[in-house]
């Protein structure tokens, strides 16, 4: 297949360097937001704690009971100013309680009626609110002024969003230190993580590197069938030379001649329809693998199925994948056990088919057995959690589709564009 694109050991550093941005932002974001959100909580506390304190200063009790409210300004007036110095509350607003202010940061509203919410303050209870005055939009704590039991007064101290802003900004420098400070880490990761790649797999492209799994998958798989067909063979070979010495030349014959039978029954099967003899091969050798494990294998070759695209290096690594996982679920499912292999025509498509007698795939980890180095098996050479992502890849590649039967049996089927259909994609490693 031809080699193109970026490298792998490229991808990956794009593909860490993009990660660590968009962490590194939606963290400042977040820093920001908290930032935001303290200097908020921290405003709403300080405005209701001043609101509490005028509340229940003698004085403004009674100032609001000396007589009139022009009386009543004349000595909150400067109350509330020298507080409204001495802190960083933006305004202090005592009211009477038809809502008439006797104190302002501004005289002139002196006398007018108070902008905000004033229904739960006559009713004795406090409230922090967001609302627009005189001074713009502000947080704002209003207070009831409490004498012999009866509300007299209102306070209002508050302050404005602008102001509780500021405080935010003081922040900034903070947040982007600790951006700066994860970008330069992530870069250097990324960084790391390239060179990893590229001392394993050099400049060579993402496809390539899948092509290379997909060899070595393809040879495991291979060897292990061509590994148990041989063992079977050994063993009816010693059956054979041992029915021989003992004078029973006729039984050896006869069960060499069915083995040779049994075999190229089925690669006659698998060629009728002008297929790859390495897939015949595996086929052969995991029927082979079967029997040593216990499990009926089953295989239904249909003569007019059609050649798919892939190579026979993929054809190997997707068809001896799936067979690998049936056989292995079938040893651990209960009795009868049984592998079925089924190839055949899907419209102008070639499918193929791999059921099992196993337990079946947990319904909750049905969408992420496809992903790379996600396994059931055990860590090792058994559990690699590559097979599955890898016949996925292969497939998708080709323009097919992978799927798992929703009711059991357990059966994957792969849909693969045959040869010469229209939009299938070319692939120059051979064909089966």
């Amino acid at each position: 297949m031809a080699r193109s694109g970026a490298s792998a050991a490229s991808r990956v550093f794009l593909a860490f360097l993009g990660a660590v941005l968009v962490i590194t932002a939606v963290l400042v974001a977040l820093l920001a937001w908290q930032a935001q959100a303290t200097e908020r909580a921290e405003a709403e506390a300080l405005t209701l704690a001043v609101a509490q304190t005028i509340a229940e200063m003698p004085a403004v009790a009674e100032a609001v009971a000396s007589g009139t409210d022009a009386a009543a300004t004349a000595s909150l007036q400067p109350i509330a100013e020298a507080i409204m110095d001495e802190t960083p509350i933006d305004f202090v607003t005592i009211m009477n309680t038809d809502g008439i202010r006797l104190t302002h940061r501004d005289p002139t509203e002196i006398g007018k009626p108070y902008l905000g919410t004033i229904e739960e303050g006559l009713e004795g209870r406090s409230l922090t609110e967001e609302a627009v005055g005189t001074l713009g939009p502000s947080l704002r704590s209003v207070v009831p002024v409490v004498s012999d039991g009866e509300v007299v007064a209102l306070v209002s101290a508050g302050i404005t969003l602008g102001s509780v802003g500021t405080g935010v900004w003081g922040q900034i420098p903070f947040v982007i230190a600790i951006a700066i400070a994860l970008a330069a880490i992530g870069i250097m990761a990324a960084w790391l993580a390239r060179r990893l790649t590229r001392r394993i797999a050099g400049d060579l492209p993402a496809s390539a590197v899948r092509d290379a799994v997909s060899s070595y998958e393809s040879v495991r798989t291979l060897g292990e069938a061509l590994r148990a067909q041989t063992h079977e063979h050994g063993n009816r070979m010693h059956t054979a030379v041992a029915l021989i010495e003992l004078g029973r030349s006729d039984e050896a014959v006869e069960l060499l001649t069915e083995t040779s039978r049994v075999s190229q029954d089925l690669v006659d099967r698998v060629l009728a329809r002008d297929g790859d003899p390495t897939v015949a091969a595996l086929l052969l050798g995991k029927a082979s693998q079967a029997k040593e494990r216990g499990i009926e294998w089953i295989v239904d070759v249909d003569p007019m199925a059609p050649r798919s695209v892939l190579g026979p290096v993929d054809a190997v690594s997707v068809v001896g994948n799936l067979i690998d996982n049936a056989i292995d679920a079938a040893a651990a499912g209960p009795e009868p056990r049984w592998v079925r292999v089924r190839i055949a025509r899907a419209g102008a498509d070639l499918s193929v088919t791999v059921t099992d007698s196993g337990r079946g795939v947990d319904p909750g980890l049905r969408e992420r057995i496809f992903e790379h180095g996600f396994s059931t098996k055990p860590a090792g050479a058994a559990g690699r959690g590559v097979g599955l992502a890898l016949v996925r890849d292969i497939v998708a590649a080709a323009g097919g589709t992978v799927s798992l039967a929703a009711a059991p049996p357990t059966a994957f089927s792969v849909v693969l564009p045959a040869v010469g259909v229209a939009g299938a994609p070319t692939v120059t490693r051979g064909a089966s």
